[in-house]
């Protein structure tokens, strides 16, 4: 059984944007999500919809990010109520990971057709290629969100950010 390609596509609006994973969403690809993330923040992009529709898995480093800016955007939301994150059309088993890590209240959760109310456009949208430290320092910090936010996670992901600090250290470029 072949696994399908991951790509991430991305259409905006004027008050949204929607990034459809496509394949998985895993430690591979979630430096290139979180950089996409800050671009679109950066050019004021405040409300996310994030395309699950065919996306087969997520993996616990790419849901501690998620977690992480579905928090993120939590907090923001505080303040201004056009904010805010929606997973569309998740499969039973990511909503699932996302109950058993405790985050799920950290999303809008929907079925169906994307339906905006605005003109959108597609957005060409370039894959980074993340360096082995910056894939390590993910892999690290997103257990390390998904412990903060739900104590229950934290005999989950104990034993891996300590594996996962001591392998940073060794990839870490030695400071002078």
């Amino acid at each position: 059984m072949s696994v399908p390609a991951q790509k991430m596509l991305v259409l905006v609006g004027e008050k949204f944007a929607c990034i459809k994973i496509v394949g998985r969403g895993d430690f591979t690809n979630s430096v290139e999500f979180t950089t996409l993330v800050r671009e679109l923040r950066q050019k004021n992009y405040d409300y996310f919809v994030l395309d699950l529709s065919e996306c087969t898995l997520l993996d616990s480093t790419f849901l501690g990010v998620l977690a992480g800016l579905g928090l993120q955007m939590a907090e923001a939301q505080r303040e201004h109520c056009d904010e805010g994150l929606e997973l569309l059309n998740p499969n039973a088993r990511i909503i699932e990971l996302l109950e058993c890590l405790g985050v799920i209240q950290l999303f809008k959760v929907k079925q169906g057709a994307l339906a905006p109310q605005e003109r959108i456009e597609t957005l060409p949208h370039i894959p980074v290629k993340a360096n082995k430290e910056e894939v390590t320092r993910a892999c690290l910090e997103a257990p390390q969100t998904l412990m903060n936010i739900n104590p229950a996670n934290v005999a989950r992901f104990k034993d891996v950010t300590q594996f996962l600090a001591e392998d940073l250290k060794r990839v870490k470029p030695q400071e002078l």
